[in-house]
């Protein structure tokens, strides 16, 4: 009983598509699509001139695979060396904090200060000017403790930290 059903599925398969061919012409891409459409799909006003669009004129063609990946496919594609992460070579201890960093590259963590200690500069040079449009044309000095300003210093504006210099930050 299952030889005769075999060949009946390949006549089937032959009959429609005899159909689908007569009815409208297959596109090219005919073998590998899938039909995705609504139940009903709103009708289109046929101009003069226009034809019926026949059976497959309300049908959304969408592409779809021909066959199924193999998982082995799969985990070769998604583990193949070009798409793993790089092991890094070039990492060294920050000479200043002791942090790991790459090589030729800022230290985060002494990122972090650096930005930590211009916020605090700013604040205060802020506090003396009074608002963003009473910034003076003069240029600005940093002191911190300890520190006195030099001949080249005046007529600038001084701005003076209560704390010791970073080691980072260098005298102006």
């Amino acid at each position: 009983m299952a030889a005769p059903l075999l060949g009946l599925g390949g006549l089937l398969r032959r009959c429609w598509g005899r159909l689908l061919r007569a009815v409208a012409p297959a596109p090219h891409w005919g073998p590998a699509l899938a039909v995705q459409g609504p139940a009903c799909l709103p009708e289109p006003v046929e101009g003069p001139g226009e034809g019926s669009e026949g059976l497959l004129g309300s049908i959304l063609w969408m592409a779809a695979p021909k066959k199924r990946r193999t998982i082995e496919v799969n985990r070769c594609r998604r583990r193949n060396p070009t798409n793993l992460i790089k092991i890094k070579r070039n990492i060294d201890v920050c000479p200043e904090c002791g942090n790991l960093k790459e090589k030729h590259v800022l230290c985060g963590h002494c990122y972090a200060q650096v930005k930590a200690e211009t916020r605090q500069i700013r604040k205060e040079m802020g506090k003396k000017e009074g608002g963003p449009f009473n910034a003076p044309t003069v240029e600005t000095v940093v002191l911190y403790e300890g520190e006195k300003p030099t001949e080249k210093d005046e007529g600038k504006r001084i701005i003076e930290r209560a704390r010791k210099r970073p080691s980072w930050f260098t005298q102006n």
